[in-house]
């Protein structure tokens, strides 16, 4: 695991596309905090920069930093979620602008997963995590399911997990609004 993780953190701030195992599914992977690596994420996936993408983190701390005026009720959905939760934030910053959605919110999730989160600790910044498809067709839920297309178009991809064969699922949406309010996205 060790030197997949070098591997994919040089690529990573080298400014490339990273395929790689996370606490859901598989997932393509770049900078949060480089648009152009962000555009190559969009490009690859055949896939507008109006819808925006998830990023991870590796612990609830950072999101101080990448959202101004974390909703109180926040904390408490992540340390208490049993499952994957991505959470949408208003009032992004300090990523890339064409990573956000149109209203200007952020989607986080904190990852618990083994090697992506050691990805995170040691990249420092929060990373891109969108399904390993191109828009519109089904995520993959195992390495196997990943089509040659993506493989090809990233400039790295992680051997840890690869033989995993169980399912994985696609993480619980929400949007958080300032004041607390919970909009469900995704089950």
């Amino acid at each position: 695991m060790n030197e997949d993780i070098k591997k994919a953190f040089d690529t990573l701030v080298s400014g490339g596309l990273i395929l790689y195992p996370t606490d859901t599914i598989w997932g393509i992977g770049c900078d949060a905090t480089n648009e152009e690596a962000v555009r190559k994420v969009y490009e690859l996936k055949k896939r507008t920069d109006s819808k925006a993408l998830i990023t991870l983190i590796d612990n609830p701390v950072k999101l101080d930093f990448y959202i101004d005026g974390v909703p109180d009720i926040a904390w408490d959905l992540i340390e208490y979620a049993d499952k994957p939760l991505t959470i949408i934030y208003d009032g992004a910053r300090n990523v890339a602008s064409n990573l956000l959605a149109d209203d200007g919110s952020l989607a986080i999730r904190v990852t618990k997963e083994k090697f992506s989160m050691e990805l995170c600790k040691r990249f420092r910044k929060a990373l891109v995590s969108t399904s390993a498809n191109i828009s519109g067709q089904p995520a993959p839920a195992n390495f196997d399911e990943i089509s040659d297309e993506i493989k090809n178009g990233v400039d790295y991809i992680v051997n840890y997990r690869q033989d995993d064969t169980s399912k994985a699922k696609a993480s619980s949406i929400i949007k958080l609004g300032r004041s607390g309010e919970i909009k469900i996205i995704r089950e």
